[in-house]
């Protein structure tokens, strides 16, 4: 009865299938978001060579070869003054927070040196916790300077060479480490704990244990707690882990308090877990859970700064990338392990990353039923 192919049979089978694959919306869904998400991303938003980065400028005196020095620099593309007239100790407090990638500090001699004849010194303070961003911006410097004070001046070339001096600011090697390692920790533990407790939550609900848990006289709140709280635990041995390995192997600095990572890493999980609980509110079956977990991973990673520089996406990529728990994260870990920042300087990360923790408790629990019909 089975010994020949029958075309009657296959194409029942594929109306089967079909029929089922129309029931599964999700999965149908995901086969087209997924790729039109990458597409968008890829095509639009990643730029391994950022412009319009912000800077401050520190010019005591803003004689006309400061601002042709200030508008050279403008016309490159790469340099967009935030603080044209901010004081040290403002442009100090500025590159820590991360507000601005570059400090172009322009002594008070400046101009007299330059007609003088004398040699003149410009200082440029980059950013180099991501070396990626600060490369294309400082490399075009010793021409910019030349040509124009060459201008300013009237003459082909400027009667003594100005004297570009970069400081590439807690990484001044260049170390490409420095800024992957630390940003390792927040893709790790997304990828782990998200995933994790959405399928392991969504297992239950596919073997039926949910159902004597529902019928428990405990509230959604103890319930959520209770599932969440044991995953926080296996983050504790993610993060110890990594840490220890970034120290140890990669030589990573830890310029900052560990305390304060500790306590960033912990809102960080509890976020992650709570979204996890929150996804398996939504997923009927593992698969589901999967699915929904990297289609929030992938814009995540993209959009976040940990492949790219965030500074080189266009300003509606960097107000979606707002929206991600990992891009607050890795601007706290990396402020904190190579800048030394303090609880003040990461407040808004740290208030980022407790909004999400309440915006996912509060949807999770929205989203809890009694019942599994």
């Amino acid at each position: 009865m089975r010994g020949g192919f029958s075309l009657g049979r296959l194409k029942a089978l594929l109306l089967k299938e079909s029929i089922q694959m129309r029931r599964d919306r999700l999965t149908f869904a995901m086969m087209l978001a997924v790729p039109l998400l990458q597409l968008v991303l890829f095509g639009f938003a990643i730029n391994t060579d950022p412009k319009g980065l912000p800077a401050a400028l520190v010019a005591p005196t803003q004689d006309r070869f400061t601002r042709a020095m200030v508008s050279a620099l403008e016309l490159t593309g790469y340099y967009r003054f935030i603080a044209p007239d901010a004081t040290a100790g403002e442009a100090e407090v500025m590159i820590a927070r991360g507000d601005v990638s570059f400090v172009v500090t322009v002594p008070s001699d400046f101009g007299r040196r330059i007609e003088r004849g004398d040699q003149a010194q410009l200082l440029i303070e980059a950013d180099a916790t991501d070396p990626s961003v600060a490369s294309g911006a400082i490399s075009t410097l010793s021409t910019v300077a030349a040509s124009a004070l060459a201008r300013e001046a009237g003459t082909q070339a400027p009667q003594a060479p100005v004297e570009i001096v970069v400081h590439r600011r807690y990484n001044p090697e260049g170390i490409t480490q420095y800024n992957i390692v630390p940003a390792l920790l927040g893709v790790i533990l997304q990828l782990t704990m998200v995933m994790m407790t959405a399928m392991a939550l969504t297992r239950e609900t596919e073997r039926g244990t949910m159902e004597n848990l529902l019928s428990m006289p405990a509230t959604p709140l103890e319930i959520m707690l209770g599932k969440v709280m044991p995953y926080l635990a296996v983050g504790a041995v993610q993060v110890t882990v990594v840490l220890v390995a970034a120290k140890a192997m990669f030589g990573v600095p830890f310029v900052g308090s560990l305390g304060l990572i500790l306590g960033g890493v912990f809102i960080f999980v509890l976020a992650l877990v709570i979204l996890g609980y929150l996804i398996s509110t939504i997923s009927r079956t593992q698969m589901q859970a999967m699915q929904v977990t990297f289609f929030f991973f992938l814009p995540s990673l993209l959009l976040s700064g940990f492949m790219f520089p965030y500074r080189g996406m266009p300003d509606w990529a960097q107000m979606l990338g707002e929206i991600f728990p990992l891009t607050h994260f890795l601007r706290l870990i990396r402020s904190v392990m190579l800048k030394g920042a303090t609880a003040a300087e990461v407040s808004d990360s740290l208030a980022a990353l407790g909004i999400f923790v309440l915006v996912f408790a509060l949807g999770a629990l929205l989203r809890f039923r009694r019942t599994l019909d």
